[in-house]
Parts: C-alpha cells; sequence; structure tokens
C-alpha cells in the first residue's frame, strides 16, 4: 500500500506581496496567507479565477525578483500557488 503523500509544514504569513503577470507589466498586490517550502496560498482583492497557469511572486514590487509559480487552484479571491 502506497504511502500517502505528506504536505510540506506551512507557516501562517499574512503578508503582503506583489505577483507580475505579462511579463512584469501588469503587477497586482497580494496577501499571502501561508507559505511553505513547496508553495503558498494568497489572496487578492479581483477574483482569482482570472489568474494565468504561471505568474510571478515577490515580496517587493520589482518584477526582476521573487519566484516563478504555477496556479494549482482557484477558489474566488484565494488561489494556491506551487514554486517552479
Amino acid at each position: 500500500m502506497p504511502l500517502p503523500k505528506k504536505r510540506a509544514d506551512r507557516k501562517l504569513l499574512s503578508r503582503h506581496a506583489w505577483i507580475t503577470l505579462d511579463g512584469g507589466f501588469a503587477a497586482r498586490r497580494c496577501l499571502v496567507q501561508d507559505i511553505s517550502a513547496s508553495g503558498a496560498k494568497i489572496t487578492m482583492d479581483d477574483d482569482a479565477s482570472q489568474l494565468p497557469g504561471v505568474i510571478r511572486m515577490a515580496f517587493s514590487r520589482d518584477a526582476r525578483t521573487g519566484r516563478s509559480c504555477q496556479v494549482v487552484w482557484r477558489r474566488g479571491k484565494s488561489a494556491g500557488i506551487k514554486f517552479l
């Protein structure tokens, strides 16, 4: 019987960050609710269903910083992202 996947430990954060779309030209502010080594849960002012499959998240507005992320789920104004 295969062992169940263990989810990475998450740390509650509640810190503002920036996600960038379209090569860094469309920066949007978000709130990082929790974070782990593998991903994070973010909340936006807008509906998260409009997020593309890949975004960049940074704790500054500079598009050259941060990490590329894959959006793995979307619910209302929240989304789950996996760090690439």
